[in-house]
């Protein structure tokens, strides 16, 4: 009667687990529209990997292959060239997702800051998609896109006022108003 007991907690063991990683989807802009069903078809085609804490999920410069989701754990995301810690991640946290729409190099470097469970999902898993079910794969690149593009903007933001800053250092007169341009700025169409 043991064997039969532990072969059903067993089984419901791994259906708390497929909901917690459903419930955790769901939380991701990406998957935020998708239904029960989508979210487990979505599951069965990530990767589920543990990470070693100090050990490199990817280093900065490599082809981006996807992304990743901080299902346990904390990672850190590192600026190479100068060691500094950008910012860490946890449970439900993602990054990477640029990769799924091309290979560019990758910023920055993401490691393992403790013991870490994160699921991976790739582009070849993505364009598979796209092929066999393209209604599930569009209701996730629409959602990446859109992401794409508000970080395109807050990126041209910020470039905007570095730019104004430097040019004020560069004058020697440091512009009061430079926030105040911006502000404006940021409020004119993009067309």
């Amino acid at each position: 009667m043991l064997q039969m007991d532990s072969f059903w907690a067993n089984i419901f063991n791994r259906k708390k687990a497929e909901q917690a990683v459903q419930e955790l989807l769901v939380q991701i802009p990406l998957f935020e529209s998708l239904s029960q069903r989508e979210l487990a078809a979505l599951e069965d085609i990530l990767y589920r990997r543990n990470y070693k804490a100090g050990e490199l999920i990817f280093r900065q410069g490599e082809p981006g292959a996807g992304m990743y989701i901080v299902l346990e754990g904390t990672v850190s995301i590192i600026y190479e060239p100068t060691g500094e810690t950008l910012t860490q991640l946890s449970h439900g946290d993602f990054f990477g997702e640029i990769a799924l729409l091309n290979e560019t190099p990758r910023s920055a470097t993401a490691q393992a800051q403790t013991t870490c469970t994160l699921l991976g999902f790739f582009q070849p898993e993505l364009l598979d998609l796209l092929s066999r079910n393209p209604r599930l794969a569009v209701k996730i690149l629409l959602p990446l896109a859109q992401i794409a593009g508000q970080r395109l903007i807050d990126a041209d933001k910020k470039l905007l006022l570095m730019h104004e800053a430097l040019h004020a250092l560069q004058d020697g007169s440091p512009d009061l108003t430079t926030e105040d341009k911006y502000d404006e700025l940021s409020r004119l169409p993009l067309d």
